[in-house]
């Protein structure tokens, strides 16, 4: 038997979660049984979709129930098992609870070998948002050659390996994000050829009029809100727009009235399409592959940012809320 500290769900939040949305319990675990290993959890990945789990109403992932254990992924140690292709020692990936040690259905986990990468990358730019990215710019966003490719929460890690990708199809990228020194580095790191604090714009469309003066060919939205509203007004004909997050609105206590810019999608017959990563399981190798290669070439670039200890995950969690990471968060749970 194991005793480890878990995160459970303690009471829905009403708006932005606060300290008491949060209850860190200390319980036990079983040995396993046939067809389960027992993890211990080296990295934690907290992102921006678990706020919705959160909430009672209907979400693309499915709520959490109060009392409940809070989750999502991890990459760990086997550390014991029964009955299961793992063996002791071997580093998996998989959906597991905050906590130091999760029992899991062997079934849930794939044993990951990342090279010379550090095992993190498997929660970020190797694993689901490098993959959101992959499938979001080359199945949906289409980015073609000379065309004005505009990305929001530009420095985070999805925003940062879209534009990327699209400047690697030889579009001109324009990113958005929360400040000059995250400008500095989607531009100086990521490459992209321009970016605007929106955080010191008052006016979000004449700063992307000027960063983007023929208009926008491709938009991948991650944020939602009065940017998403400033972009729609300078849509080029046949645009793609690629709407895989709304961080603005995740905390809203009453959704705001919209959307009102859909009139120009009548000008621009723009294409509007939501995008689940999930929905490309079928191809997640071929993603990963991909882009396990280029990483290791350094054709694309990315961040982490690193929160320790188990103990500061809510701490973690919210920050991605107030633009505190630059990269993928995760929260180094143990060695």
């Amino acid at each position: 038997m194991v005793t480890t500290d878990r995160y459970f769900l303690a009471q829905r939040p009403d708006g932005v979660p606060d300290d008491d949305t949060f209850d860190l319990r200390s319980v036990d675990l079983d040995d396993p049984e046939p067809g389960e290993a027992l993890v211990k959890l080296r990295y934690l990945s907290v992102d921006p979709y678990m706020r919705g789990r959160m909430d009672a109403g209907d979400s693309y992932a499915e709520a959490w129930d109060v009392d409940e254990p809070l989750e999502g992924g991890a990459v760990g140690e086997v550390v014991d098992e029964t009955g299961t292709e793992f063996e002791s020692g071997d580093t998996v990936v998989g959906n597991m609870s905050w906590s130091e040690y999760h029992l899991a259905d062997a079934d849930a986990l794939q044993r990951i070998e990342t090279g010379a990468l550090p095992v993190s990358t498997a929660l970020g730019v190797v694993g689901m948002p490098g993959r959101t990215a992959y499938f979001g710019t080359r199945e949906v966003l289409e980015p073609r050659a000379g065309d004005t490719v505009v990305v929001t929460a530009a420095a985070g890690a999805v925003g940062s390996v879209v534009g990327q990708l699209a400047k690697m199809q030889g579009a001109r990228v324009v990113g958005f994000a929360g400040s000059d020194e995250k400008c500095d580095v989607v531009e100086e790191t990521f490459g992209f050829d321009a970016c605007i604090n929106y955080e010191s714009t008052d006016d979000h469309a004449e700063a992307l009029a000027e960063a983007a003066p023929g208009g926008v060919d491709g938009y991948f939205d991650n944020v939602g809100g009065p940017i998403t509203d400033a972009v729609f007004t300078q849509l080029n004909v046949d645009a793609r727009v690629a709407v895989c997050g709304q961080i603005a609105l995740y905390n809203a206590e009453e959704m705001p009235t919209g959307p009102r810019k859909l009139g120009k999608l009548i000008e621009t017959r723009a294409r509007v399409e939501g995008l689940l990563v999930q929905d490309f399981a079928p191809r997640f190798e071929e993603a990963t592959a991909d882009l396990t290669e280029w990483v290791a070439s350094g054709e694309i670039e990315y961040r982490e940012t690193v929160t320790e200890g188990l103990e500061n995950a809510p701490e973690a969690f919210l920050g991605l809320f107030e633009g505190e990471n630059v990269g993928k968060q995760v929260v180094k749970v143990g060695e």
